[in-house]
């Protein structure tokens, strides 16, 4: 079992929409017994795989260890992919690790779950927080969605060297840009910046996903978003094969 984050300082950098498509490509190009565990309290993978909890306080008490997880996890439409949805109760997650003081508590909780799954994929809540340090900590790889702009690059830098300050061991950082639009000057510019960086465009396709509840995979499976979501997840695979 391998343990993918999507994850970002910043909100609004397309990382719900990230994990959605990068879950799909597991379960479907790469035929993975795949998991997306969305832990953002607002919700939006969960909505986009039609998995939202009809109880709203149950998300932070699985964690709490109150609530099975088998109990909250659902199926999808999606051959070999389930869903861990989020609710409102992940607003106090936070607060619970530092009650629990368990620096180790959220991997115990993966290694429980990932018994029934090669591929999990983490929908990470925004900020740098307790709950991303346990995140960061248990993760093989972190996908980090980041607009190709200044103020943006400038928040990943700060979270790379918060990790290194800290002195401990954690997953590589990998950064994709996200919602690009070549028109934009200041989006090209950052392309010259990192032109080794991977590319999702801004595309049509990724905001009809909210409309559709479907990955882009699903129902335009040959838009320039889909081809680079699929072009990621192989790349993500071969790292994987490399550990």
């Amino acid at each position: 079992m391998s343990v993918i984050a999507i994850y970002s300082m910043k909100g609004g950098v397309g990382k719900s929409c990230t994990a959605v498509n990068l879950a799909w490509n597991s379960a479907v190009g790469s035929a993975r017994r795949t998991l997306l565990w969305d832990l953002d309290p607002q919700g939006a993978a969960s909505f986009i795989l039609k998995g939202d909890q009809s109880k709203k306080d149950r998300a932070r008490a699985m964690v709490a260890g109150d609530v099975k997880p088998e109990k909250l996890i659902k199926h999808t439409d999606i051959e070999n992919l389930d869903i861990l949805a989020a609710d409102i109760s992940l607003r106090g997650l936070d607060r619970l690790f530092f009650q629990i003081s368990k620096k180790r508590h959220l991997g115990k909780l993966l290694k429980e779950i990932g018994k029934d799954y090669d591929r999990i994929i983490l929908d990470c809540p925004p900020g740098l927080t307790e709950t991303s340090e346990q995140i960061l900590r248990n993760a093989d790889i972190v996908i980090v969605p980041t607009i190709p702009s200044p103020l943006s690059e400038r928040a990943l830098t700060d979270v790379q060297m918060f990790l290194d300050s800290n002195g401990k061991k954690h997953a590589p950082l990998l950064p994709v840009y996200t919602m690009v639009d070549r028109r934009r000057s200041i989006h090209n510019e950052g392309l010259e910046r990192k032109p080794k960086w991977p590319v999702i465009p801004m595309s049509s396709a990724v905001e009809h996903m909210t409309k559709l509840q479907q990955p882009v995979g699903s129902f335009a499976p040959r838009s320039p978003a889909a081809q680079a979501y699929a072009r990621i997840w192989r790349g993500i695979e071969k790292k994987l094969a490399k550990k």
